[in-house]
Order: structure tokens, then sequence, then C-alpha cells
């Protein structure tokens, strides 16, 4: 009796162990589609378009690439909705309105709105900084930058651009913020000669620190790490790069009618528009270690692509084309491995789509 038991329970054993090593790559196979199915959620989100001549945004839906909402702005038949910004904190939406000087605040969750903010004349480029403190507003009549608590919506300051290059034509146009909101840089365009300038200023005392002659027409960009900050100049066809606290020059990459910047998320690729090529070369892959143009650029399916929006890991690309009678967003994927961009779609939105952000 005791052996048949012995036997018995060495039988069971090897039956446990037998179902378990069955059992194991099925685990493995279960928990590596939830961790697939984790990451491709945690890069969905929604991609907000302002739409310059419609006095709308458009609520994109990443997953599908269809348009979930089209929202008017307060006063939507003489609003000029320009650029989007998203803040996590307070999870806003904030919408430069022109026309109106002033910038509209949305509630991300429903896209209700809940204010408006005072800014100058000549509402263009904003950012806000990662740690939602700071929403700089440039306004370009004014040749000012208007400063905005993001959680209690409230003025902080008015911010003069330099007198001397006022005093030669200059408008302040892009703007961007560290991920600490220590700094501020402003482009300063339409200056004599052949270059414009960026000016970096101290989000404290909100004075000038700094300045550095680019190209014309530029544009900003930067990552979360790093010193480097990418200057992609149209009108001189060079993408600029600066450390961004001394702004030395590192170096300068080719790139003809560089205009839009967009960053991954990790700061391992830059990406840049031919905003005047025809669509023919139309955006450009950067890789920011090397600092040279990855690959082939890619040609867009309509003219002018303008401006940048990436997802959160950089697997979709969206690139607004602009003009008066446009009402297009071009999309693209890439991936971690293959980040070179591969046209996967349009998506029709409002009438001259100009500025756009994700929003997770």
């Amino acid at each position: 009796t005791g052996l048949r038991e012995s036997i018995s329970f060495i039988k069971e054993i090897v039956m446990k162990r037998t179902f378990l090593i069955r059992l194991l790559p099925l685990l493995a196979t279960l928990l590596l589609v939830s961790g697939s199915a984790l990451a491709q959620d945690g890069d969905g989100g929604k991609i907000v378009v302002a739409n310059r001549a419609g006095g709308t945004i458009s609520v994109i839906d990443t997953a599908a690439d269809t348009v979930l909402d089209t929202i008017p702005l307060p006063g939507s038949n003489t609003a000029e909705p320009m650029y989007v910004v998203y803040s996590k904190f307070g999870d806003r939406v904030f919408v430069g309105d022109r026309a109106n000087n002033q910038v509209v605040v949305f509630d991300a969750a429903d896209f209700s709105i809940e204010g408006t903010v005072p800014a100058g004349n000549g509402v263009f480029h904003m950012w806000a900084d990662s740690s939602g403190r700071q929403l700089w507003v440039n306004n370009d009549i004014d040749n000012t930058a208007t400063v905005i608590d993001t959680r209690t919506l409230a003025v902080i300051t008015t911010v003069p651009m330099p007198a001397d290059l006022v005093a030669l034509g200059g408008k302040p146009h892009d703007v961007i913020l560290d991920r600490t909101g220590r700094f501020a840089w402003v482009t300063m365009l339409g200056l004599p000669g052949a270059n414009d300038y960026v000016v970096q200023f101290s989000t404290r005392t909100f004075q000038e620190v700094n300045r550095a002659p680019v190209g014309q027409d530029p544009h900003l960009s930067l990552a979360n790490r790093g010193r480097a900050l990418y200057v992609p100049a149209q009108n001189s066809g060079v993408v600029s790069v600066l450390d961004r606290v001394t702004l030395d020059p590192i170096t300068e990459i080719a790139v003809p009618g560089a205009h839009g910047a967009g960053m991954r998320t990790d700061g391992k690729f830059f990406y840049t528009t031919n905003l005047p090529g025809g669509g023919v070369g139309g955006l450009v892959t950067v890789n920011t270690r090397t600092n040279e143009v990855l690959g082939s650029p890619v040609d867009t399916p309509f003219p002018v692509p303008h401006n940048i929006a990436l997802t959160t890991r950089g697997d979709k690309i969206y690139v607004t084309h602009s003009g008066a009678a446009a009402d297009k967003v071009s999309v693209y994927t890439a991936s971690k491995f293959n980040p070179e961009p591969v046209p996967s779609g349009e998506i029709m939105v409002g009438l001259n789509p100009f500025g756009l952000a994700f929003v997770p």
C-alpha cells in the first residue's frame, strides 16, 4: 500500500509539472499581447487642429484617424485660431485666437470652454513648459509675449521684445520653453540682412539673457533631455543646432525650406517640413545623435506641409497643410526601430489648418 501511494504521489507531481510547463508559454503569450495592447493604448489620444480660416478646432482620434468633433471658438464668425498647446496640469487645451487678441481655454476631457485669457495684438506661436507654470504667447503686432499661468489662467506679465531688434523691423514669431521652465526662447524674424535671431529669456526675471543670429524665418524645437536647440530656418534652407544654454552654434544641417518642427519625446529624432517645396521631399527626419538627415525625405500628398505633431512614442506623425482653401492633415507611421515616416492616410479638417497638438 505504501508503495502504491508513493507511485501515485510521484505521478501527481509529474502531471502538475507537465501542466505548468505547458501553461508557461500560454501565459507568456498572454502577457505579450496584453503588454502590446497597453502600449498601444498608452500612445492613443487626440490631435487637435486649429483651423485658421474656419474659426474652429478639429478633434482627431489617433486610433482611427477620424474627426471626432469640430468645435467653434467663441464668436467663430470672427475667430482666427492659430496654434494649440496642451497642458497636463488642469488637463487643458489652449488655442490662440489672433483676431480677438485672446487665448481660448478648453477642458481636454470634453472640449467644453473653460474661459478666455486676454493676450496682445497679433497672437501667433505659443508654448507651455512641462511643469505647468507658464504659457508664453507671442504677439507679433504689439511685439510682446503674454505670459499666462496655466493653472490659475491669470496673466503673469507682458514681456517686451528687445527694442533694438524691434527698431530694425524684427517681430516675435516662434517660442519654446524647456521642460523645467527655466528659459523661454523666442525667434525674431523680418530683420534686414541674412540673419534673424533667437532670443533667450529668463522665465523668472523675464529679461533677455542671451541671443544668437540664425537663418531667416526661424522656428524652434528641443528635446526634454540634452542641450541642443533645433532651429529650422525656411528662407535659409538650414536647421541650425545651438547649445540651448549658451546659444553657441553646434552645427548646421542643410534642409531645403525647413519650417515645421517636431521632436520625438525621447529626443532621438527631429522632424521638419519643406514648406515651399510643393510636397516634394516635404517631411524630413534628422537623427539627433549624428545631426544628419536620415534616409530620404518623404513626399507629402499635398503642398505646403506646415506644422507637425507626434504621438507620445512617435508612432504617428501628423502634418497640417495650410492655405486659404486647404483642409487636409496628412498622417504617417513610424516606430522606435524605423523612425522614417511612412505615409498612412489623410484627414479632412476645417479651412486652413494651422497649428496642431497631441492631447494624450
